[in-house]
């Protein structure tokens, strides 16, 4: 039987970014990554697609975390930003997301919920700053992740935890941020792709490949942005970013216009998964953060699955524990 446990932070310096970089987790994660996003390419957000009961779970369990925020509006406070209400509701999700999760899962899988329920701790912003960012969403996103490792998520579920989980959780943390003020975490301003999040651009450009009529040179078009946001996620994120801040697009969102230049989604889409793993999964102020157990181990990978692979087979993580430890990264 598979022994969880409770994850921990393992990426104390910069020197240990490089074991990160070959460590089972940053395979497994970025694998996973890869596999939505060749699932999703062609499939608008409210495409017809398979989905197990536990997708509707773990949406319906969303929508609970979004009622919190109706119950605990935010306090008056002279401060712009970082509104203090945020460690009320946060105090909330770390009080009850164990119990969450229990409706999610079946009974058989509960034994996984000390380890699971840390990434969702983590997937919402940080109480202490009141901020958000790209480390809180790939907190979720491993989340997402243990949840095809336990089995929880079957194989056909791929496209849904896009198109249903997902795009229902940047619903969830950008009324965070609107409500409660919250900071970006590590903004790098105008040459960041966006203050918040990453991957709904990697996963929403994906969605646009193959697209008859929308080409990346359109997102920088109101009409059709205001048109096609509710279909495709890179739009939405547009939609977002335009209602957020003022001035001319060019000025705000320096690097998502240069993108608007590039001539296919499918070029947009590569552009954006090296980017992401230069400027997130390569940066110490985001890996510091993350979190590692059972699941997405810091165990060096062995050297011959050094590629990452595109189609990861996400079944149940295997239980024979008389497999031998893979050979350690020499120093």
């Amino acid at each position: 039987q598979h022994e969880f446990i409770v994850p921990k932070k393992c990426v104390k310096t910069p020197d240990d970014l490089v074991l990160w970089q070959r460590s089972e987790a940053y395979y497994e994660y970025l694998g996973f990554i890869l596999t939505l996003n060749s699932a999703v390419q062609g499939n608008a957000l409210d495409a017809q697609c398979p989905q197990s009961p536990v997708i509707n779970n773990v949406v319906q369990m969303l929508n609970r975390f979004d009622e919190w925020i109706t119950e605990i509006p935010p306090t008056e406070q002279p401060q712009r930003f970082g509104n203090k209400s945020f460690r009320t509701w946060h105090e909330r999700l770390q009080q009850n997301a164990a119990e969450e999760l229990k409706q999610v899962l079946s009974e058989d899988l509960y034994r996984a919920i000390p380890e699971i329920v840390q990434y969702l701790y983590e997937s919402f912003g940080n109480p202490t700053r009141i901020d958000y960012g790209t480390g809180h969403e790939m907190a979720f996103l491993m989340f997402l992740c243990c949840m095809f490792k336990i089995g929880a998520f079957e194989d056909n579920d791929k496209i849904a935890v896009v198109v249903k989980v997902f795009n229902r959780y940047l619903e969830l943390v950008r009324r965070l941020q609107l409500i409660y003020r919250m900071e970006p975490a590590g903004s790098h301003g105008v040459w960041s792709l966006d203050d918040y999040q990453f991957v709904p651009f990697i996963w929403g450009s994906a969605q646009l490949i193959g697209h008859p009529r929308i080409e990346p040179r359109h997102f920088v078009d109101q009409g059709i942005v205001e048109a096609y946001s509710k279909k495709y996620m890179f739009l939405g994120c547009i939609e977002f970013i335009s209602k957020v801040k003022i001035g001319p697009f060019a000025e705000h969102s320096n690097q998502l216009w240069n993108v608007s230049a590039v001539s296919s989604w499918s070029k947009v889409n590569s552009g954006l998964i090296k980017m992401y793993q230069a400027e997130v999964l390569a940066k110490f102020p985001v890996i510091q953060h993350v979190f590692f157990g059972s699941l997405l181990p810091m165990t060096p990978m062995v050297p011959k699955y050094s590629k990452p692979t595109v189609t990861p087979n996400y079944k149940r993580t295997p239980v024979d524990d008389n497999e031998p430890p893979p050979p350690a990264v020499p120093q």
